[in-house]
């Protein structure tokens, strides 16, 4: 697999994100909370099951504007959690156990989608200092965008679509691998995946990379990746045992 590292939005950037989220969050919601609450009522007159074909056409497109708003929605949250200026919650943290409870958590999704999910934890890593919430986001992010890349590519038993999350110690840092057999990333647009709002999927937000190298570098580590078209991507978290190395130890 071939090594990718790309450019990310400058701190200038992140800082003038942060400071406009919160404004521009609260504008957006409000109509939009308008337009749930509206469409439900309206969904109360033209209930599923109607019998006429008016009625039916009617629900369908109520059901379909609803889900719509709810993913405006998902889109706001996704955008304050990377914009938002905030300071690192650190503990020390057992991060096999971490990855213990994400891998957990997604386990009935990956099975749902027919594919194989496994963790093999270094047993060997040391407790880190480490912001425990912000490190499962990060790493559920990356799970989520494999799983997204396997859609369609069932497993049959053969281990023919695979999730592997692999924890290992590196020197003074803790490495961890996030592997799916799902196509690759074509080289044309590997330097697009960290572009905020990009996606390949169409209901893809575009913030679930971005905002988990974000993480990553909160903590004084990064978030590269290694892809092989027709044979899968490999997400490389590296974090630092001792935490940012601007924070008191």
């Amino acid at each position: 697999m071939s090594d990718a590292s790309h450019r990310t939005p400058t701190a200038k950037g992140l800082e003038f994100l942060g400071a406009v989220a919160g404004g521009l969050v609260h504008e957006i919601r409000n109509p939009l909370s308008t337009m749930n609450v509206t469409l439900q009522l309206l969904q109360e007159d033209w209930p599923e099951g109607a019998e006429d074909a008016r009625g039916q056409r009617s629900s369908r497109r109520l059901t379909s504007l609803l889900g719509e708003v709810k993913r405006l929605e998902e889109i706001l949250d996704d955008f304050l959690r990377y914009a938002g200026i905030r300071r690192l919650n650190l503990s020390r943290v057992d991060l096999n156990r971490v990855l213990e409870e994400v891998t957990g958590f997604v386990l009935p999704e990956c099975t749902r989608a027919g594919v194989d999910l496994a963790f093999y934890p270094d047993r060997s890593l040391p407790i880190m200092r480490v912001d425990e919430r912000l490190v499962k986001q990060a790493v559920l992010n990356l799970i989520l965008n494999a799983l997204q890349a396997m859609e369609g590519k069932e497993g049959d038993g053969r281990g023919e679509a695979q999730l592997i999350v692999r924890t290992r110690l590196e020197g003074e840092g803790a490495r961890i691998d996030v592997i799916d057999t799902g196509p690759g990333i074509p080289e044309g647009i590997r330097e697009k995946v960290w572009e905020v709002y990009y996606s390949r999927k169409k209901t893809g937000s575009g913030l679930g990379l971005p905002t988990a190298r974000r993480i990553a570098e909160e903590h004084g580590g990064g978030l590269t990746f290694e892809t092989e078209v027709d044979k899968g991507t490999d997400f490389i978290l590296r974090l630092p045992l001792t935490g940012p190395p601007d924070e008191p130890a």
